[in-house]
């Protein structure tokens, strides 16, 4: 009788695969789930917690193991306040918990762990969307890290809602019902379709289109499950929210924008064989932007990265050098070893150094110290005003069609300041606005970037308040092709010439074995820039991209 009524117990419980294999947790307790796997969370390094004593130590195989089932079988079952409770934030991971049932209204859970990699356990979801007698299938990868909690050193997960869903950051909210914004239609320049599935990098890009003009486009909303984004920050736009499931379609509106299809199509081909590969071009005479490729499909780096921009940024400082008459192209100009400011000690790549030599061939070779030695002559405020008064940067204005980062030049001081001359410090760029930069040099007029034009909802564009003098232009376009026929971009810019110049740059990154490698350049009414992560120099590995780029639109 008592062996019936066990059985009887067990069958209570929902079965959750794990290696294979089916562990069943009863309705009481998650206790089962510890007892089931062998042992508590101490069974295998003998350092139990007592009153006295924090738990210490690397997490055991069997403690990952345990803990990871607990959590995956609460929530499978719907038990969201034990779920929660095997986690560090008990209190956040019952609020996204409790939305993803209530909200999202996410049934049929099934969650498959996989093989766990230390601490870490990936996990599949199957699950069921259901919404006012619509149903579609849910199916993701995610994954879970086990930690030591900070009170006792317990084994328990680290939260965060990526756990939820892979795409989901911290303040966002799963959601079915109505869509918030209809869908668009987003067509490429000559009136094709644009697709995710056709143009991989252009999600993120095709969210923004629909976030900013779903409402304007004239479409009509259909039932979705989607990621809502929280707000954004003062001054900065929000991210798009992301579809996941559309239950029932909508009816799309259409929105037109500036991109090439062959330029997209061979901006997507450059970067799929790079790892964290982002690349812009545009056209300089106007600001119409042809096509933009990121090698990782989710985050926008080449609109919307942050990260110093290396020598590339030499381009502005060659600016204010210019217009202050600190150098002149093809007058000597000092390139030591080694310069000295604010208390730190700046040198070339390799501690090279070039004995009377012109100002255009230290640009050409990228000489740090040429840049850093001018620093004492400088105001704090120099590059800055430069970078916001002639080339658009840094003003947090630019309205391109969806979000981007305009690029910061902040106002520095002592040795920060004379590293931001070089690239480093506090400056922060990606492709979109190197690529603007170049575009400026060659024209001498500063065209804000743009995905949609203006004339679709009548927006202002960011404009520069004043332009370079035409001595600055044409000794910067001097250098720029110098670098382009001689120096570091000669390689990759073999045979675009004679209308072109170009710069390399390469940024150094706290922990990064490699620097961030950097590329900008134009050809003819083209103009192109793109980062490679942890890429090395930026003639080899961000510089063949670009340069691929120019000669196909040429």
């Amino acid at each position: 009788m008592g062996k019936r009524r066990r059985v009887a117990e067990r069958k209570k419980g929902r079965p959750l695969l794990i290696g294979g294999l089916f562990a069943v947790v009863g309705v009481g307790t998650a206790a089962g789930a510890y007892s089931l796997l062998g042992g508590g969370a101490a069974a295998d390094d003998g350092t139990a917690t007592t009153a006295h004593h924090v738990k210490t130590g690397p997490l055991s195989a069997s403690e990952v193991h345990t803990t990871a089932t607990a959590f995956l079988t609460a929530w499978q079952r719907g038990d969201v306040a034990r779920a929660a409770a095997a986690t560090d934030d008990t209190a956040a991971a019952t609020r996204l918990l409790t939305g993803y049932g209530k909200d999202a209204h996410i049934t049929g859970v099934t969650l498959t762990p996989g093989t766990p990699s230390g601490a870490t356990v990936p996990f599949s979801v199957h699950a069921t969307v259901s919404y006012q007698g619509r149903s579609k299938p849910l199916a993701y990868g995610s994954k879970l890290t086990v930690v030591r909690g900070a009170q006792d050193g317990e084994p328990v997960v680290r939260w965060q809602p990526s756990v939820v869903h892979p795409d989901l950051a911290e303040g966002d909210r799963l959601v079915t019902g109505e869509a918030g914004t209809p869908p668009v239609k987003a067509l490429d320049r000559h009136g094709g379709e644009l697709t995710a599935a056709k143009y991989p990098s252009l999600g993120t890009v095709l969210d923004g289109l629909r976030e900013k003009y779903g409402k304007k486009a004239g479409g009509t909303a259909g039932i979705e499950l989607r990621i809502v984004r929280k707000a954004a920050a003062k001054g900065t736009e929000k991210t798009p929210d992301k579809t996941l499931v559309t239950l029932s379609e909508g009816t799309p509106g259409t929105v037109r924008t500036t991109l090439s299809p062959v330029l997209q199509a061979k901006a997507e081909q450059e970067v799929a064989g790079k790892d964290k590969a982002s690349v812009v071009l545009m056209r300089p005479s106007t600001g119409e932007i042809l096509a933009v490729a990121n090698s990782g499909h989710g985050f926008n780096v080449a609109f919307q990265g942050s990260l110093a921009p290396g020598s590339t940024m030499k381009i502005v400082t060659s600016t204010l050098l210019f217009e202050k008459g600190l150098a002149k192209a093809d007058k000597e100009h000092p390139c030591p070893k080694y310069v000295t400011y604010g208390g730190w000690k700046f040198h070339n790549d390799n501690k090279f150094e070039l004995k009377n030599s012109t100002f255009k061939t230290s640009f050409a070779v990228s000489c740090n110290t040429a840049f850093i030695s001018q620093a004492e002559k400088l105001g704090n405020d120099d590059l800055t005003r430069v970078a916001q008064q002639i080339y658009g940067l840094s003003m947090d204005n630019w309205s391109i069609g969806v979000p981007s980062f305009d690029g910061s030049v902040p106002v520095q001081s002592a040795a920060p300041m004379a590293a931001s001359l070089i690239g480093q410090g506090g400056v922060r760029m990606n492709p979109l606005n190197m690529a603007s930069v170049v575009s400026t040099a060659k024209t001498g007029v500063f065209h804000q970037p743009y995905l949609v034009s203006p004339s679709v909802d009548n927006r202002t564009l960011a404009r520069a308040t004043r332009t370079m003098s035409a001595s600055t232009q044409a000794q910067l376009k001097e250098v720029l092709r110098y670098t382009a026929a001689a120096g570091t971009a000669a390689r990759a810019m073999a045979g675009l010439g004679p209308d072109d110049g170009a710069k390399t740059g390469s940024a150094e990154v706290d922990g990064q074995e490699q620097p961030n490698g950097w590329f900008t350049a134009w050809k003819g009414d083209l103009a192109a820039a793109g980062v490679v992560q942890a890429g090395g120099h930026g003639g080899d590995s961000a510089g063949p991209i670009v340069a691929a780029l120019l000669r196909a639109g040429s």
